[in-house]
């Protein structure tokens, strides 16, 4: 992995910023939410204990087993139109009790309006069976026809009954139950609706008529000739009293709430009987945050209840665990959170007793949008200061990365051209600098050195070798031909000239590393002429076949003659060596091939032969002098042969390359060619 890599996986851990202040929001918004939870939790008890001294205003307490059964009053806004529809009474979703009976469900409602008392009642009955005419008015109503009755009470007082029953779908005439039986109540006005699978019946009365009791019987006639089936709202044998709003209790408790608290009082059955107050309406866009810290946030902040079951109850009646709880005696808060807005409510329920007895509970209920604005100010800080610090952070380790790295690839790339370089002393960059890239390039620079003088050392040993060893080897050499003539035993005679072989081949060694020298120097002393290197090299090849018998030459060249500057002789020597060592790697009846091209403003010479592959490690030391890539056993060669061929083809101007080819090697000498004008 590259410095640039690695320094922008560290800048990452700019990332830790944003996370520790995640962290801290969270607890933050957790504190902030427990003391307003402390805060609400006094003022409910002490709202609790001034709303107990009203014991008069709160409703009997019934028995559990009937709190089920009672019908809840809906206060409506506005006055509704008896025309059997309930569109128009503006309830929420949840509000009509459901009745369920034999043939379907029954969905009732009873609100209140002023001194007016609206009821609605929807029947699922798939075969709906009208009352006759001689029958509206029996003793004991409307016998073989589908009906609703409304039970009204007032204990001890015995109960009544309305009637709703109909000839046919309209308006139609209520009945209510006297002394004599059921008579016309023309206070009420009423409404039949057949709808698709059964019918409904909308009706207004005057309150005053009804009892604090109020519960429906709906019955339901398979045919005229069985009593009805009944479904009924309530489980005694009378109906349960009507939990309405208590106007004395909510003015009460709306002049103790604060601004954005909501007040809400139940009785011991959990039935809404006051609401006071209103919760704040600010949201999180009010506060200038977008939608996406909105989403942030939410997923930062500990999630509530859906805020949703924070309002009061469409049916009526409370049945959240808090409420539960303070309905036994036990005060117990809790919080609620929106997952669309990100709103949260903080909410506390405390029992309301009068005489050791509870008689209710209060519940509070506060918005935190104070917190919520409060953290989410804070989010958006911490969002855009670590967003800033992110990218700058990240853009200044990427530009430092950057900086350092091309330093070490520049490095690199001159301790690279430095190798190739023929005298190892090429300045190096960063060598004035105090880091340790600049350390790097100072011992970089001294171990070129060193290579330099070792490289110059190698170079002149063979010429000084020859220089020092060639006088002690010709007195060697004379004094063992002097030898000769002398009377000598046999097996003298045979030592003698074994050392006369032996001084041979080192008289041959030492001109061959003398060689190198003597090349130089005519390089230096050459004088240029032009020449026809195709004929040149024609009449070389002819020789060489001749000295080479067990291989085969081919010349390629498509050319009649290629004009050439230089010292012909050099040029042919330098084949020679190429030659030579192509002999050397192939085997007996492999073919050589030579190659002579103009490409551009060069002559290109190459000599091919088939063989071993150049070791990848040698290529860049394979010209240098003393440097063989031949097995230790072959002794003859001392290495000068391709350094001597590199001499002469940079003396010329030109370069040497090998590469290796399929099933061989190649050696390309480019010789430029020079204006004859």
């Amino acid at each position: 992995m590259n410095l640039k890599r690695q320094l922008l996986l560290v800048s990452l851990l700019t990332l830790l910023l944003p996370w520790a202040g995640c962290e801290f929001i969270r607890e933050t918004e957790s504190a902030l939410r427990a003391g307003q939870q402390q805060s609400l939790a006094a003022i409910a008890r002490a709202t609790a204990g001034t709303m107990a001294q009203y014991v008069e205003e709160y409703p009997r307490r019934v028995d559990p087993s009937t709190a089920s059964g009672q019908l809840f009053l809906q206060k409506l806004e506005t006055p509704p139109l008896v025309d059997g529809y309930i569109d128009d009474w503006q309830l929420l979703p949840g509000s009509l009790r459901v009745l369920n009976g034999a043939d379907g469900a029954v969905r009732v409602a009873v609100g209140t309006y002023n001194d007016t008392t609206y009821i609605y009642v929807e029947v699922s009955d798939h075969d709906v069976i009208y009352a006759a005419a001689d029958t509206m008015v029996l003793d004991d109503g409307p016998r073989f026809a589908d009906h609703v009755r409304l039970i009204s009470s007032d204990p001890p007082f015995p109960d009544e009954e309305f009637v709703f029953a109909t000839e046919a779908p309209g308006p139609l005439i209520s009945y209510k139950q006297g002394d004599y039986g059921f008579s016309r109540e023309p206070a009420i006005t009423a409404h039949w609706q057949d709808i698709p699978g059964g019918y409904r019946v909308e009706a207004r009365m005057p309150s005053s008529m009804l009892g604090p009791n109020l519960g429906f019987i709906i019955s339901n006639t398979p045919d005229e000739t069985q009593h009805p089936m009944r479904v009924t709202s309530f489980s005694a044998s009378a109906p349960g009293p009507a939990v309405k709003n208590s106007r004395e209790l909510q003015n009460i408790a709306g002049a103790l709430v604060e601004a954005g608290t909501r007040v809400i009082l139940t009785d011991t059955a959990g039935w809404r009987i006051a609401t006071a107050g209103a919760l704040s309406t600010a949201t999180n866009a009010d506060s200038g945050s977008s939608g996406w810290s909105e989403r942030i946030y939410d997923l930062l902040v500990e999630s509530g209840k859906d805020a949703s079951n924070v309002d009061p109850d469409p049916s009526g009646r409370e049945h959240l665990p808090y409420v539960s709880a303070a309905l036994d005696g036990r005060e117990m808060p809790a919080w609620f959170r929106s997952n669309d807005s990100g709103r949260a409510i903080i909410a506390v329920a405390a029992p309301i007793t009068s005489g050791g007895e509870i008689i209710g509970a209060l519940i509070m209920q506060q918005g935190t949008d104070a917190i919520l604005s409060l953290t989410n100010e804070g989010l958006m800080r911490l969002i855009n200061l670590t967003l800033v610090v992110t990218v700058l952070v990240a853009g200044i380790l990427l530009g430092y990365a950057t900086w350092l790295s091309r330093r070490v690839r520049y490095l690199s790339l001159a301790a690279e051209g430095a190798l190739e370089n023929e005298t190892l002393q090429a300045a190096l960059p960063s060598a004035l600098a105090g880091d340790e890239i600049g350390d790097l390039s100072r011992s970089f620079s001294h171990v070129l050195r060193q290579l330099g003088d070792y490289n110059a050392y190698l170079r002149s040993l063979a010429s000084k070798l020859s220089h020092e060893l060639r006088t002690p080897l010709a007195i060697v050499t004379s004094s063992l031909e002097n030898l000769e003539h002398e009377p000598l035993s046999e097996a003298s005679a045979g030592y003698t000239a074994r050392a006369l072989d032996g001084a041979g081949r080192l008289r041959r060694i030492l001109s061959a590393m003398s060689e190198a020298s003597r090349v130089d120097e005519l390089m230096q002393h050459a004088e240029e002429e032009t020449f026809d290197l195709y004929a040149a090299l024609l009449s070389t090849i002819g020789a060489y076949r001749d000295v080479y018998a067990e291989r085969e030459f081919a010349f390629d060249c498509e050319l009649s003659s290629v004009a050439s500057t230089g010292a012909p002789e050099l040029l042919i020597q330098m084949l020679d060596k190429l030659v030579d060592n192509a002999v050397d790697f192939s085997a007996t009846g492999d073919t050589i091939r030579v190659g002579l091209s103009v490409q551009g403003n060069e002559v290109r010479l190459s000599v091919m032969n088939p063989g071993p592959a150049l070791p990848q490690k040698m290529r860049s030391q394979l010209f240098d002098s003393m440097v063989s890539v031949r097995g230790a056993d072959n002794t003859r060669h001392l290495g000068l042969g391709l350094y001597i061929a590199k001499l002469i083809a940079e003396g010329h101007g030109g370069s040497i390359a090998a590469r290796n080819v399929a099933d061989g090697v190649v050696f390309e000498v480019r010789l430029p060619i020079h204006d004859s004008r």
